[in-house]
């Protein structure tokens, strides 16, 4: 029953990604609100979300996994209602607020719970990207549902049906037993702290904020920059057309990242995943480069589907790697503070696309990325070449390297000992042969 959670709490994080975008033809006109005030209701949520990351990673290490399922699911639960029956703009804020911390809630329930009851924990980089197609089967699915419900009945129907979709893994969350140990009473906060300076930590969040700023890029871009290929191409073609073509990319894309974390949870190994990422960063760099170039509209479809398969280990394999290097006991806060990293990226590289492309465009702004894949590269194969913490919390591996080195200096001195004396022992000897000669 718990795997069934962890693989439902990533579908329900994909719904929250796309649940505002949605809606939003829908919900701009019930509220009275343009789009810079929708925009503020994303920025609400992007930010929870950031500082939810931080909170729910902490939390689930010292309390445990099904009180933060619970609250994800009946808070997201909550949130999804209010949106629903909230006719003015105030009574929609605080719900984008706390739709963060319940999206972030499942997040880390489906991340780090995930690797522990798929492939009986000894894949994580594999589980991570099994988990991790369900979030995109939420992403994807959400937008269809509303968008269906929306020509058979009420929007307050229509939203509310998503609430439904998640209170049923909600009760389940709730009810289930086996869930695996978390840290619990052991865990310190303190502790935690220290884990910010651990290598392996700033590695993976600097890994994570490339690949997140390359991901919602094209989440929030991909439509734009399909448009105007095919006006480019076209420049005749009905408005309604460009729209539906450009749009057609971001399905494109996200079935192509269902498809690659689900080839990849039956081929990746942890102790390779790096290379993975690397490689896929590789294809990245040039599929991107041929779009900020290309003509074609038939291009950028190929090009969504290539950037959809490869972009899709990244982030997953990158937590299972992250992972293997760290005590469980620890896996929910470093699973809380890189996602906060890469959270950043996301808030910053496609508002500087949006920037750029002003008085330009959208193709010639994606010149940007490039940087970005190849920090993606470099930072996988550093991560790749930290040492494994078998298994041991920060302070235990601390406390083994310590000893490590004092066990080695004593035997070192040991031998340097011997070997001293062995050495004033031949001299004596020999001091003592000359004075019987003279």
């Amino acid at each position: 029953m718990v795997t069934f959670v962890a693989l439902m709490s990533t579908f329900g994080l994909g719904m929250c990604f796309s649940l505002l975008g949605s809606i939003s033809v829908k919900l701009m006109p019930r509220l009275n609100i343009d789009q810079g005030k929708f925009g503020n209701l994303i920025s609400a949520f992007m930010f929870s979300c950031l500082v939810g990351s931080l909170v729910t990673g902490v939390v689930s290490d010292k309390i445990g996994y099904q009180p933060v399922a619970v609250i994800g699911f009946f808070l997201t639960v909550a949130c999804i209602l209010i949106l629903a029956y909230g006719k003015t703009y105030t009574t929609v804020v605080l719900p984008c607020l706390l739709l963060g911390f319940g999206a972030m809630a499942m997040n880390t329930v489906g991340n780090v719970m995930g690797p522990k009851v798929l492939f009986n924990g000894e894949n994580p980089a594999a589980a991570n990207n099994l988990v991790n197609v369900f979030f995109g089967l939420g992403l994807f699915l959400t937008p269809m549902i509303v968008s269906f419900f929306f020509n058979k009945t009420t929007y307050e129907k229509a939203v509310s049906i998503l609430a439904v979709l998640l209170l049923v893994p909600g009760v389940l969350a709730l009810i289930a037993t086996d869930y695996p140990k978390s840290a619990g009473n052991a865990f310190s906060f303190s502790n935690s702290v220290n884990l910010l300076s651990e290598p392996g930590v700033i590695i993976a969040g600097l890994l994570l904020f490339c690949y997140i700023s390359l991901e919602s890029t094209f989440c929030n871009w991909l439509p734009s920059f399909g448009k105007e290929v095919v006006k480019s191409e076209n420049p005749d073609i009905e408005e309604q057309k460009a729209d539906v073509s450009g749009q057609s990319l971001l399905s494109l894309f996200a079935i192509a990242m269902m498809a690659g974390r689900l080839v990849t949870s039956f081929v990746v190994k942890t102790e390779i995943g790096h290379y993975f990422i690397a490689g896929a960063a590789v294809v990245m760099l040039v599929v991107i480069f041929m779009m900020t170039n290309t003509k074609s509209g038939a291009a950028t479809k190929i090009a969504a589907l290539i950037t959809g398969f490869f972009f899709a280990p990244c982030f997953p394999t990158t937590v299972g790697v992250t992972f293997s290097k760290f005590s469980p006991d620890v896996h929910g806060t470093i699973f809380g503070t890189i996602f906060a990293v890469g959270l950043a990226g996301a808030v910053i590289v496609p508002n500087a696309i949006g920037k750029l492309s002003k008085g330009g465009s959208i193709q010639k702004s994606l010149k940007l990325l490039l940087p970005l894949c190849v920090g993606l590269i470099i930072m996988a194969l550093v991560l790749g070449n930290i040492g494994d913490a078998e298994a041991k919390s920060t302070d235990e591996v601390k406390a083994a390297d310590t000893t490590t080195v004092i066990d080695d200096t004593k035997a070192i001195s040991e031998e340097a000992a011997t070997a001293v004396n062995e050495a004033a022992a031949d001299l004596t000897e020999e001091a003592a042969e000359q004075n019987k000669e003279e």
